[in-house]
């Protein structure tokens, strides 16, 4: 971990039409985009946020996805490598359809049970799962192995339960607590890959 882990920005957004492989529209809430000021997490996720298919995302055990910046270089090199974009443009906050984008935490530094506190709030989140990227995700980012990539990668975010409601907004510290490290994220997203190969 870097010196003092943080959220950069809490992002939330409508579920909207999305174009997909095959020029279908699927309903999305991928699209995420900062909030100003304080934003209250409940047992269900930020207010005013939306996920169009709870059987994947949202829920109680995923009620809040957090995403390291650290990453984002990486996608914009994917993407030019590829065509997608042809400048080297910075990927906006909310892009990877994170609700909180943070800096200093990382995949290899958590474990499922794991917890986050933040300074200034009551609010505790607890680590549940690693993303497993959908074809949405795919659309997002413009090319068809994004979600494969992501997932070999381990540059996949987390889930987040929330055990204590609270507030949560740009530039608070943030702390993790160990829970009893059974799983870690990168071995859960590694058994995901797997499963993908197969």
């Amino acid at each position: 971990m870097s010196a003092i882990p943080r959220i950069v920005s809490v992002n939330a957004g409508a579920a909207r039409p999305l174009r997909v492989a095959g020029g279908r529209t699927l309903l999305s809430g991928i699209r995420k985009t900062p909030v100003a000021g304080p934003a209250a997490v409940r047992a269900l996720g930020l207010a005013g946020d939306e996920q169009a298919d709870l059987s994947v995302h949202g829920g109680l055990q995923k009620a809040v996805y957090a995403y390291p910046r650290e990453h984002l270089p990486f996608w914009r090199e994917q993407r030019r490598a590829r065509g997608v974009s042809l400048f080297d443009e910075a990927l906006p906050p909310g892009f990877m359809g994170e609700n909180l984008s943070i800096t200093g935490l990382l995949e290899r530094d958590v474990w499922i049970g794991d917890t986050l506190r933040f300074d200034g709030s009551d609010c505790v989140l607890r680590v549940t799962a690693p993303r497993e990227p959908c074809g949405k995700f795919c659309a997002v980012m413009g090319f068809a192995e994004a979600a494969r990539v992501m997932v070999r990668e381990a540059r996949c975010g987390f889930y987040l339960a929330v055990d204590t409601p609270g507030e949560l907004q740009a530039g608070m510290p943030l702390h993790l607590t160990p829970g009893q490290r059974g799983l870690s994220l990168v071995e859960a997203v590694h058994a995901k890959w797997a499963k993908h190969r197969n």
